[in-house]
């Protein structure tokens, strides 16, 4: 097939995050369902068929950075494709619970790869002054699918949505095969001790930098989005619970595209935590007054969702090389899947013991950390080459 414009290619990538993200929310949508079938094994049990995707991208992030530069790209994403395809038809059977499990794990891998392959496909298939905006839709895949499976989910089947999350998957495995440039032939450099290639990578402020600050970001989105429509009161619990990704997707796609095009990602990065810290003392302040919330849980929303474009666009910005891509989006990969599993039941566990001021105080901590991880490491980006 005949290659395709280089923005229909990032659309393309951006629809494989679509079903990436799929690989959570499909869970998520049918976990009563699923209690039905495996509750019998517990509730840790069931809970481990959500989270594992999560752990094995918290286990393996950067080592799947460093595989993806190996294996190429290409190969990398339509794989990781026809085998959540695989395991998504292998689900809609309802089998046993350890194929089950086994089956999550092997998704897990699967989304890994995706998120991985992703923004170092897009960063390098985007012209430059399109670049922040393609960044910046990646990122708002998880939060475009979990709008869209909060929609559809209720009218479908447990069978249907596994099935159709099934031929979406291998459609998708098809059209990139057919229509991403081939990976390039380049000499394989032995992946040597994988603890050292982490400490590397780790140590480096282009290519660790990006992956420390969307820790804070994912620790502090994730909870607040579960957290904080419980406790609004009724009138106002389902305009924040629609409205707060709504409000951040917009932002980032809108606002956030517009200043990235007049400010470096990493300065963009530290405004929009800035911006946070009003947001989450104004939800503090009107604590269980409904549109107090919605104000503070908007504002805190748009900030981050700034924080979360600009921390993808910033992995292009500070590193030059495909490789060099691979291996910052597995490091964001790995501390995003950090942050994601530890935010809900640290802040959930703040709120129950000190209320809306351990909330508050938290993210605040959260969002100085975030601002200050990047001064720290633009500092280190004046002293040192890398």
């Amino acid at each position: 097939m005949r290659q395709l414009p280089p923005m229909i290619l990032v659309i393309l990538l951006w629809c494989a995050g679509l079903g990436a993200a799929a690989q959570f929310g499909k869970i998520s949508i049918l976990y009563d369902t699923l209690r039905s079938t495996y509750g019998g094994n517990g509730e840790v049990a069931l809970g481990l068929v959500v989270s594992i995707v999560g752990m094995v991208g918290l286990i393996f992030g950067t080592t799947a950075g460093l595989l993806v530069a190996r294996i190429g790209p290409r190969r990398a994403i339509v794989a990781a494709l026809l085998a959540g395809a695989a395991m998504s038809a292998l689900q809609s059977l309802m089998p046993a619970y350890p194929v089950m499990l086994a089956s999550r794990i092997v998704e897990g891998a699967s989304h890994l790869a995706i998120v991985v392959v992703g923004p170092t496909m897009i960063a390098m298939l985007a012209p430059e002054n399109r670049r922040p905006l393609a960044m910046t839709l990646w990122s708002s895949f998880f939060g475009v699918t979990y709008t869209a499976l909060a929609l559809i989910g209720p009218s479908v089947t447990a069978t249907g949505l596994f099935l159709g999350h099934s031929a979406y998957m291998a459609a998708l495995a098809a059209i990139l095969a057919a229509t991403l440039p081939i990976d390039p032939r380049q000499p394989v450099a032995p992946l040597g001790n994988l603890l050292q290639q982490h400490a590397r990578i780790y140590a480096s402020p282009r290519l660790a930098a990006p992956a420390m600050g969307f820790c804070c970001y994912t620790f502090l989105y994730v909870a607040v989005l579960t957290l904080v429509p419980p406790e609004t009161p009724a009138s106002h619990r389902a305009l924040i619970a629609a409205g707060m990704p709504l409000v951040s997707i917009a932002v980032s796609l809108s606002l956030g595209v517009r200043l990235l095009r007049v400010m470096p990602a990493v300065r963009l990065v530290q405004w929009g935590y800035g911006i946070a810290i009003p947001g989450f003392l104004i939800l503090w302040a009107f604590w269980g007054i409904g549109a107090g919330m919605v104000a503070g849980g908007f504002i805190l929303s748009g900030a981050l969702g700034i924080v979360q474009g600009a921390s993808f666009a910033l992995i292009p910005e500070l590193n030059a090389t495909p490789d060099a891509r691979a291996r910052a989006a597995g490091a964001v990969a790995q501390l995003g899947n950090l942050g994601t599993t530890t935010g809900t039941p640290v802040l959930a566990a703040l709120i129950a013991a000190s209320g809306p001021a351990g909330l508050a105080l938290a993210a605040i901590g959260l969002c100085a950390i975030g601002i200050g991880v990047h001064r720290l490491q633009a500092r280190r980006r004046q002293l040192r080459a890398d």
